[in-house]
């Protein structure tokens, strides 16, 4: 396995108290969560779970009932965090420019904010195209690549503002096996290179157990259980073990040979902090928190030379 870097980019997120509801329907009851630098974290459960609802918390697309994100400690509504921080997300559909090329979708961010010169740009374009196994694409359409192949552009579209923090919603929804395993892969690969926090919204029990340092399953908005994935696929709750084990035969299940084993190397990430004490009852754990702000000009000048 490897090491983590001495010095990682990644950044530590919080989750405290989370709480949101709909139309007087509770769907988020309470989450307290904490995430290490530098680690992959996935977040699955069943339809309906509340996963969606609390990545929307997590990125700032809706403001929560009650509770907070922070980043290094510090509120998401803070005015100049983005400035310090940068962060990417990863779409399910890809979310690509369909008007322009998969180059200019990469460089879109840098080129609208003028940030680099064309000549760099297409420089960077080429490394994180290359980095995300796509070498030489950059004069095709996105309706002329396939499901997975979108699924790693946008990869690489974050890659190019040099993220802290990368939140991937269902990356590996409705792709057929081998562009899962491309994608897990990718996502592997690219936080043990660049050091970024990685968080995965995801209902695959395979993606989650083979790429995870820890995993949070959710169910009705509380999370029921966290740990390693050797820890989740040993956890008693039935709840859990109906999860992890729906659809699966019997015999199968019974046996553990159903569940996949973690095969793909993941880099150490140092134990992340206990959470703190909660006097209202609330359950615990650990995952990510964050912010949907792409780097700011200022921050993602500094990166690339």
């Amino acid at each position: 396995m490897n090491t983590i870097s001495p010095t990682p980019q990644g950044v530590k997120l919080s989750v405290r108290g989370l709480c949101k509801s709909y139309t007087g329907n509770e769907v988020l009851k309470g989450i307290d969560l904490e995430v290490a630098a530098a680690e992959i974290f996935v977040i699955m459960g069943p339809a309906g779970s509340g996963k969606s609802v609390l990545l929307r918390q997590i990125i700032g697309l809706e403001e929560p009932d009650k509770g907070e994100v922070l980043i290094q400690g510090e509120p998401i509504q803070s005015p100049d965090i983005t400035t310090r921080y940068r962060v990417a997300m990863v779409f399910q559909s890809g979310a690509l420019l369909t008007s322009m090329t998969v180059g200019e979708n990469v460089g879109f961010y840098l080129a609208q904010h003028r940030l680099k010169t064309p000549d760099q740009i297409a420089e960077i374009v080429a490394k994180d195209l290359q980095e995300a196994g796509l070498k030489g694409i950059e004069n095709k359409m996105p309706d002329e690549l396939s499901g997975g192949m979108r699924r790693r552009v946008a990869i690489a579209r974050a890659l190019a503002v040099e993220p802290q923090l990368i939140l991937y919603d269902e990356p590996t929804g409705e792709l057929d096996p081998v562009s899962c395993v491309n994608i897990a892969e990718d996502i592997v690969r690219l936080n043990g290179r660049i050091g970024a926090t990685s968080v995965v919204v995801s209902h695959g029990r395979e993606l989650a157990l083979g790429i995870a340092h820890r995993i949070a399953v959710l169910d009705e908005g509380r999370i029921i259980a966290i740990g390693t994935p050797d820890e989740v696929k040993s956890n008693p709750d039935p709840r859990v073990q109906n999860y992890l084990t729906a659809g699966i035969s019997p015999t199968l299940a019974s046996s553990g040979r159903a569940l996949p084993n973690v095969s793909i190397p993941r880099h150490d990430v140092p134990p992340p902090p206990p959470a703190a004490p909660n006097d209202e009852g609330r359950e615990f754990g650990v995952a990510p928190a964050g912010h949907l702000h792409l780097a700011p000009p200022a921050a993602a000048a500094k990166g690339r030379k």
